[in-house]
């Protein structure tokens, strides 16, 4: 841009403003590393930046819109995807000293030349430039807020002179058929999380993963899990169950924000956290305004407050006091998995930690969070790193089942309560044996320990029914052994299962309790 002048990058950086945020030091350094692309690039470029959640991407933006008006003497429009991101935006860029001029469906337009920065929705943008109502002759910069959302490639026609930048925390589309290198040509990455974390800009993730059976949930059009089919899972009493488990052994006290994929799940999560007397809110996108803010200012005041939702905190909220996570949910999205995080990574009162609790099996799908992503090769070829995610079958096949710690105890006295049903199968069939021989083993382990942990039949009977999440997933592996896992036919066997169990136990237990304890059963 050989018309334009230039204020050099040494003169910006030691002319510090009393405005907006002080920048840490990897802020500046992107600064510096932006506006020299602003300075040899095209003025069409199309570049995109990646920087983690939590590392500062509205400071970022909203001082390269002060710099960017003062060294080049153009405007600037900043994208959004929410109504709620556009007023924090807005907010955010007058803190650095810039006016700015929200556009929505009914802002007046006839004091536009007043302004030298517009904040807009994409839609709300793009009827507002089909009406002809918003000049745009004079927009050097189009800054893109979570780029990764395909929706905001729509109005790049309309900016053929303009410099586009995006800004995102995860350099992958949100819709697979529109990958992120078709829009820009180049990705400037960021601090990583772990270098932010060292830094101390960030907190460090304890994480915990529970094994949870996904086989069940369908995968919609939009590549992720279908809602319908997440309700159905994550609302049965079993996965309600081990949700308020996994709270109490990771997390009890402490300020929780719970991610659901379903309203229903959440407000059943509302109800079983509150059945167990623990302080929640449920919060989903049909709360009104009042509501919200009501619900936000109670959980950012009362210690230990958890707050159960739908996607509705992912972006644009920020509450430093959260001190733990629950993903209760799956997803396919290594962007919502990154977001959901990031909300408890925020640095408060000298805490460099926070706990995440796994329900979806997403670490095993995605890796821990902060772990060191090829981003570069990701924003190349999206679809090689695709492809390489596990499947859930790959996933649950490397699982090993674990009692849950309040039914483990009452196994006490049991010192081998784990039962390799693959290779128990892969045993018995090399030595000429049915398959049916396997499920007659598993019973005979279950039955000893039954028979261990109890004083006569009865109770051996009622430990029968509590190993049930445990009968299932042997029966579920012993179904994908077989090649043979229609519905119908895995209830069936887990229903045969356990009757012959109980049967195993009333016409066996005097003899085998005899056999383990060396003396009969006291009458």
């Amino acid at each position: 841009m050989p018309s334009q002048i230039y204020t050099p990058l040494a003169d910006t950086n030691t002319s510090e403003k009393k405005v907006g945020k002080e920048l840490y030091g990897y802020q500046k350094d992107a600064l510096q590393e932006i506006f020299r692309r602003f300075k040899d690039a095209p003025k069409d470029y199309h570049l995109l930046y990646q920087l983690p959640t939590g590392g500062g991407k509205t400071v970022i933006f909203s001082e390269i819109v002060r710099r960017y008006i003062e060294t080049f003497n153009k405007k600037v429009l900043v994208l959004t995807h929410r109504i709620e991101l556009s007023k924090q935006t807005s907010r955010m860029i007058g803190e650095f000293g810039v006016a700015n001029k929200i556009i929505n469906s009914t802002a007046k337009l006839d004091d536009q030349k007043d302004f030298n920065c517009f904040v807009a929705m994409v839609e709300t943008l793009k009827n507002r430039l089909n009406d002809e109502k918003l000049d745009i002759s004079d927009i050097g910069l189009v800054i893109v807020d979570e780029a990764h959302y395909n929706s905001f490639t729509k109005i790049f026609k309309f900016f053929d002179n303009s410099f586009i930048l995006g800004v995102t925390a995860t350099p992958l589309s949100s819709n697979i058929k529109l990958p992120m290198y078709e829009n820009y040509q180049e990705l400037f990455v960021g601090e990583s999380i772990q270098d932010l974390i060292e830094s101390g800009y960030l907190a460090k993730a304890n994480m915990y993963s529970y094994n949870v059976g996904l086989t069940s949930l369908e995968v919609g059009a939009n590549g992720d899990y279908t809602v319908k089919s997440s309700e159905d899972l994550y609302t049965n009493t079993d996965m309600l169950t081990k949700l308020v488990s996994a709270y109490e052994e990771t997390a009890k006290g402490k300020k929780t924000l719970i991610f659901n994929n379903g309203i229903n799940t959440s407000i059943q999560v509302f109800h079983a956290f509150k059945k167990a007397g623990y302080p929640i809110a449920h919060l989903d996108n049909t709360n009104s305004k009042s509501e919200r803010e009501l619900i936000l200012n109670w959980f950012h005041k009362t210690p230990g407050a958890i707050i159960t939702s739908v996607s509705i905190l992912t972006t644009g909220f920020d509450e430093p006091t959260i001190e733990a996570i629950i993903l209760n949910r799956a997803t396919k999205s290594l962007t919502l998995y990154y977001q959901m995080i990031g909300r408890g990574s925020r640095i408060f009162n000298g805490s460099s930690t926070f706990d995440v609790v796994d329900l979806g099996n997403n670490f095993h799908r995605f890796g821990p969070w902060g772990a060191d992503l090829d981003w570069q090769k990701m924003f190349r070829a999206p679809d090689y790193y695709l492809n390489a995610i596990l499947s859930d079958e790959e996933i649950e096949s490397t699982f090993r089942y674990e009692l849950p710690a309040d039914v483990k105890k009452e196994f006490a006295n049991s010192t081998d309560t784990y039962f390799d049903m693959k290779k128990v199968y892969i045993d018995t069939i090399r030595a000429g044996e049915s398959s049916k021989r396997v499920l007659e083993k598993s019973i005979e382990h279950h039955a000893k320990m039954c028979i261990e942990n109890s004083e006569d039949v009865f109770d051996a009977l009622i430990l029968a029914k509590k190993l049930g999440e445990e009968v299932d997933d042997r029966i579920n592996r012993y179904a994908k052994c077989i090649s043979k896992s229609t519905h119908n036919f895995v209830t069936w066997l887990k229903d045969d299962y356990r009757k012959k169990l109980n049967a195993y136990l009333r016409s066996n237990f005097d003899e085998d309790f005899e056999k383990i304890h060396g003396h009969p059963p006291v009458e």
